[in-house]
């Protein structure tokens, strides 16, 4: 089973593309808190993700959510290759969201 849950702020607003087939994709980056604190500076260390979202996910996301929003995603990894001179492949995992939950505004905006 390939299935990811992350929960995260907004690090940037969403931006939405057109591809010249004319399907639309965004791209977003989320900042997770890890759920423990580290050993010296007793803080709590957050990772980054990058995640992509297709279709309707996209459009909803770039009309509702702003930097700073949390948001809670289901997603799958895939596997992307990269071919370099011919030579050289290099691999990455992608994220793709499949489902997507708005939980709440940037702090700023529920004050």
């Amino acid at each position: 089973m390939n299935q990811l849950i992350l929960v995260g702020r907004l690090v940037s607003d969403p931006e939405l593309t057109t591809l010249e087939n004319g399907m639309k994709v965004s791209t977003i980056n989320l900042a997770v808190k890890r759920a423990f604190k580290s050993g010296e500076s007793n803080q709590y260390e957050t990772d980054f993700f990058k995640c992509t979202l297709w279709s309707g996910i996209a459009e909803a996301t770039v009309s509702y959510c702003r930097k700073g929003y949390t948001v809670g995603v289901k997603a799958r990894i895939q596997q992307k290759y990269f071919v370099q001179n011919e030579k050289n492949v290099f691999s990455y995992p992608e994220i793709i969201v499949e489902k997507i939950t708005f939980i709440s505004k940037s702090q700023s905006e529920e004050e």
